[in-house]
C-alpha cells in the first residue's frame, strides 16, 4: 500500500465512499486491485475471491483484518505484512496505530483508515436496523 501514489490512494478513499466514478477510475487505470479492495471492505465476497485469485491476497486479508478477524491477522503476520496490520488497527481506531501513522507523517493513510472506519461503523449500525434486514429491504 505504501508504494501507491497519493492521488491513487485519494481515489481509493472516494471509492470507499461508494463514488462510482472513482471506483471506475481505479478499475480502468491500472488499479483493479484497489477497486476490488474497496468492494471487499464493503463485505463483497466476490471481491475478496478476485483479490486472492489475482495475486493480491494481502489486500483480501486486510479487508478481513479491519473486521478484527484473527485468521486474517495471523496470515498477514506470518507473511510480514506489518504495515497492513497497522492499517487494519488504525481502521479500528486503535490509538497506537494512528499515532504510528502520524509520527511517520503518513496522513493519507490516516484519512484512508478513517474512511474505512466510517464504512465499518455504518455497516455495524445498519446491521441493527431492522428496516435494512430481510428480503424486502
Amino acid at each position: 500500500m505504501i508504494d501507491y501514489p497519493v492521488k491513487v490512494l485519494l481515489a481509493l478513499e472516494q471509492s470507499l465512499d461508494e463514488k462510482t466514478s472513482f471506483f471506475n477510475w481505479l478499475l480502468y487505470n491500472g488499479y483493479p486491485e484497489l477497486a476490488a479492495f474497496s468492494n471487499a471492505v464493503h463485505n463483497d465476497p466476490e471481491a475478496v475471491k478476485w483479490l486472492i485469485e489475482n495475486g493480491y491476497p494481502q489486500l483480501g486479508a486486510l479487508a478481513h483484518a479491519v473486521d478484527d478477524e484473527y485468521q486474517a491477522y495471523k496470515w498477514l503476520k506470518e507473511r510480514n505484512y506489518d504495515f497492513l496490520i497497522i492499517l487494519a488497527e488504525a481502521a479500528q481506531k486503535k490509538d497506537y496505530a494512528l499515532k504510528f501513522l502520524k509520527e511517520k507523517k503518513l496522513a493519507i493513510f490516516i484519512r484512508l483508515c478513517m474512511k474505512i472506519a466510517e464504512v465499518k461503523d455504518i455497516q455495524n449500525r445498519d446491521s441493527w436496523d431492522y428496516h435494512k434486514i430481510g428480503p424486502f429491504r
